[in-house]
C-alpha cells in the first residue's frame, strides 16, 4: 500500500511540475533542434528515410494513440529512449518538461 502511495504522490508531483511550470513555446525551439528531424514538422510527417533506417514506423505525435501516453512515458522515452528511438541526451532538465507540454500541443 505505501508504494502505491509513494507512486500515486510521485506521477502526481510530476504531472504538476509540467503543467505548472512547463513552457511550450521553449518546449518547440527544443523540439525543432533536436526532434524534428526524425519526427517531422509539428511532429505529423515524420521522416521516412529514418523509419526505413531503423526498420520501425515513427508515430505521428498528435494521433489520438501517441496522445493517449502519459507525461512520464512520454518524459521516460524524451530521457531513456523508446525501441529503437535514441535518449535525446542534448534534452535534460526543465526542457524535457519543456518539450512534454509541446507534445500536448500537437494533439489532433
Amino acid at each position: 500500500m505505501k508504494k502505491l502511495i509513494v507512486t500515486f504522490v510521485a506521477v502526481m508531483a510530476t504531472v504538476a511540475g509540467v503543467a505548472l511550470g512547463a513552457d511550450a513555446k521553449a518546449g518547440a525551439d527544443v523540439f525543432n533542434k533536436s526532434c524534428k528531424m526524425c519526427h517531422g514538422e509539428n511532429g505529423a510527417t515524420p521522416n521516412p528515410g529514418v523509419a526505413k533506417m531503423f526498420g520501425v514506423p515513427i508515430p505521428v505525435l498528435g494521433s489520438a494513440e501517441t496522445q493517449a501516453k502519459s507525461d512520464a512515458e512520454i518524459k521516460d522515452a524524451i530521457v531513456k529512449g523508446k525501441g529503437k528511438m535514441p535518449a535525446a541526451k542534448n534534452v535534460t532538465g526543465a526542457a524535457v518538461d519543456d518539450v512534454v507540454a509541446y507534445f500536448r500541443t500537437l494533439k489532433k
